[in-house]
């Protein structure tokens, strides 16, 4: 059976072969929106998974802090370089305009974190042709991934 890689119908879309194509074949630069060097967040724990997996992690916050030895931008529109992936950190109200500037960049897929779910922003983004995925953790996927 062959599914629809351009739906933008949250229920339709082929979640779990998106995580796998982001995280196997998307590429490997991840801006982290929300990541700074509060280790008690979750992002500065799930960053810190991605680099052990081979991930080029960019903070993206307004204090723009170096975390885990990379330098951080305040925007996403701040970085000088191409992202392939946008891991979301933020509440599910701002998660959209993330999603937006994402799709203005350039990036290739948007995650967002657990509890993160915006179905308008999920069908904007995949009608520009984003691979996108809500409410999933990619430090629980990745060694799901074997």
């Amino acid at each position: 059976m062959s599914t629809d890689s351009t739906t933008t119908d949250p229920a339709a879309y082929p979640a779990s072969e998106a995580v796998r194509r982001i995280l196997t074949s998307t590429g490997d630069t991840w801006a982290v929106v929300g990541l700074s060097g509060n280790r008690a967040r979750a992002a500065y724990g799930v960053a810190a998974v991605l680099q052990r997996f081979g991930k080029r992690i960019v903070p993206i916050h307004p204090k723009a802090e170096t975390v885990h030895g990379e330098p951080g931008f305040a925007s996403l529109a701040d970085v000088p370089f191409p992202v392939d992936v946008v891991d979301v950190f933020v509440n599910s109200d701002l998660a959209g305009a993330v999603a937006d500037e994402a799709v203005a960049i350039g990036a290739k897929a948007v995650w967002f974190q657990l509890d993160v779910i915006d179905e308008d922003a999920f069908a904007r983004t995949r009608a520009a042709g984003l691979d996108m995925v809500m409410d999933r953790c990619p430090a629980i996927e990745i060694p799901r991934l074997g």
